[in-house]
């Protein structure tokens, strides 16, 4: 039966076709709709399946071997995104190299914020702060899986963010101060050099006499 399938696949194709994608990757892209509570998404070998309300996944020992877990996080975020240089994306741009069975976990902490903006309307989006950790593991007793899991929690708290513009008694106040400063500066600079030169001249005088 194997020595049918095997040929099979060779009439077909499948093998050259598996050849010529060995060292291809995917892209993912996409959004999921998550409850307030902690949780994890993660991508993983393997098919997954539920016993004993534990979420698990089978595979070959040798699959999750040589399964390449090399990845780039383009982007990565919580609700809408804020185009702000105060705000930061700690996770855009990362990127891992696979070197062995690995088990990468980011651990997020969630903050939900919010900005007021000064012209009217609110923004709601997540901010959130990570840290990072890389388990390698031990195929001949092997705790964990290999996949990228990314582990999140929210925070109880909200952070509030304000736009604030310049009114125009402000700016005018600004203005009158430039001013004044640089007058102060010029008569300051004009009485230095008045006194310089009277001093040059009460010399010149001296020596003549």
């Amino acid at each position: 039966v194997w020595s049918h399938i095997f040929v099979k696949c060779t009439k077909d194709g499948i093998l050259d076709r598996i050849k010529d994608e060995v060292n291809e990757g995917c892209r993912i892209t996409g959004g999921l709709n998550v409850n307030k509570v902690a949780g994890n998404f993660h991508f993983a070998p393997g098919h997954a399946f539920q016993s004993s309300h534990a979420h698990l996944h089978d595979m070959l020992p040798q699959e999750a071997l040589n399964f390449n877990l090399t990845h780039t996080i383009h982007f990565l975020t919580f609700g809408e995104k804020i185009h702000s240089k105060n705000v930061h994306y700690p996770l855009d741009g990362t990127s891992k190299t696979f070197t062995g069975p690995s088990m990468f976990q980011y651990f997020i902490k969630i903050v939900p914020a919010m900005t007021e903006k000064r012209r009217g309307g609110n923004v709601q989006t997540n901010l959130f702060s990570v840290t990072e950790y890389t388990k390698k593991l031990d195929m001949g007793n092997m705790r964990g899986a290999p996949g990228v899991f990314f582990f999140y929690d929210f925070s109880p708290v909200m952070v509030v963010h304000k736009e604030h513009g310049q009114s125009f008694i402000h700016f005018l106040t600004g203005v009158c101060a430039i001013v004044g400063g640089i007058f102060t500066v010029a008569g300051m600079l004009d009485s230095a050099v008045y006194k310089g030169k009277q001093i040059a001249n009460k010399m010149r005088l001296g020596k003549q006499s």
